[in-house]
């Protein structure tokens, strides 16, 4: 039997899935229960849709550069650096308004998230072990996609991190030699990473990430809750959601 990916190789043309992802909650802080990664998994041409809907929120505070304004959870929500000036109501509402402008795009669009008690994989990483699975969960979303005649390759783009090295490596290790699930079939190359501030996208994944850590760590569901129905399903069964915890408080 041929793999996903040598089926697509046949195909007339690909077309690019691409997914946004950024991470919540610090490995390092003992303080911390969890640590997330999160993000959005699009096609190529609702890229700069988003991105303006990103911009008209971005667009409502004053900033003299509103396209450089970065929309960041933890600053909007804590009021930091330029946010200190806007208003704890408004602030909350951008950070919603951000988290629902994906209902406003046209075509497929899902989430996708781990989130991850840190003391229930140790001694292994959290941040491998949530990568391995938001990695191979959009593999498969793309394997439906080609199993319904729809042939599409897929990118992951992430946010600049110290992880950066490892995490190209994690992907051409699933790529080539398999994880605990199989083996990577359909993303097209290796991650990139970029600088939030210079991606709307990545922002997006942010909001998502953070919404998450704020339901999980800090048992607010403000955000959460805007969302909780946009991560990847098929069936009634949420494929775009992982939460591994210990089961204890």
């Amino acid at each position: 039997m041929s793999s996903s990916l040598d089926l697509g190789v046949h195909s007339a043309a690909f077309f690019m899935h691409l997914l946004y992802l950024d991470d919540a909650g610090s490995v390092g802080n003992p303080q911390e229960r969890f640590f997330i990664l999160a993000g959005v998994a699009l096609f190529e041409r609702q890229t700069y849709h988003l991105e303006r809907q990103m911009d008209e929120v971005a667009s409502r505070f004053g900033s003299p550069q509103p396209k450089a304004l970065e929309l960041h959870g933890n600053q909007m929500l804590a009021g930091r650096n330029f946010w200190r000036n806007v208003p704890k109501a408004d602030r909350r509402r951008a950070i919603a308004d951000g988290l629902s402008a994906i209902r406003n795009l046209r075509g497929e669009v899902a989430l996708f998230g781990a989130v991850v008690e840190k003391r229930a994989v140790s001694p292994e990483d959290p941040v491998e072990f949530a990568f391995e699975e938001v990695a191979s969960r959009f593999d498969k979303k793309l394997l439906r996609l080609h199993r319904n005649g729809r042939s599409e390759r897929g990118i992951i783009v992430l946010d600049k991190s110290t992880m950066e090295t490892r995490l190209q490596a994690l992907a051409t290790e699933f790529r080539f030699q398999g994880h605990r699930a199989g083996r990577l079939h359909n993303l097209a190359d290796v991650p990139f990473f970029v600088d939030s501030k210079a991606s709307r996208l990545v922002q997006y994944a942010d909001l998502v990430a953070y919404a998450l850590w704020r339901h999980f760590e800090k048992q607010d569901s403000e955000f959460f809750d805007i969302i909780k129905n946009d991560f990847d399903r098929e069936g009634g069964v949420v494929h775009g959601l992982l939460v591994k915890t210990t089961g204890q408080p």
